[in-house]
């Protein structure tokens, strides 16, 4: 798997590298989070050489979901310099289910945060 989900602390994750950070937020039970892995390994596929992913349980992590305002399941915080820049919540999971419309969505984040 090329998605980090084990993590000491994201502070450990935000230092490790200086590649911008792309988190997802899930819970175990939620199926449009399971779905979107598909979509995140193509993402990792297209982009390894920019940006990292990462996945935290919001049940296992509720403090950080409440920092960054995880209201829906999955959200995607985008992290540079260790900040988060963007959040992408997905209102409907299924204008999101596929690479092709996932990618403009995260790409419009990265550039307005160039």
């Amino acid at each position: 798997m090329v998605i980090e989900e084990q993590f000491s602390s994201l502070e450990t994750l935000l230092s490790d590298s200086d590649l911008p950070l792309l988190v997802m937020f899930y819970a175990p039970w939620c199926g449009p989070s399971h779905l979107m892995d598909a979509v995140l390994e193509q993402v990792k596929s297209r982009m390894s050489q920019e940006l990292r992913i990462a996945k935290i349980n919001s049940e296992a992590h509720p403090d950080l979901a409440t920092r960054y305002h995880v209201h829906a399941l999955p959200s995607f915080v985008l992290f540079k310099q260790k900040q988060p820049i963007g959040q992408i919540e997905v209102e409907q999971t299924e204008h999101l289910l596929s690479v092709e419309r996932f990618m403009p969505r995260l790409q419009g984040l990265l550039s307005s945060a160039s």
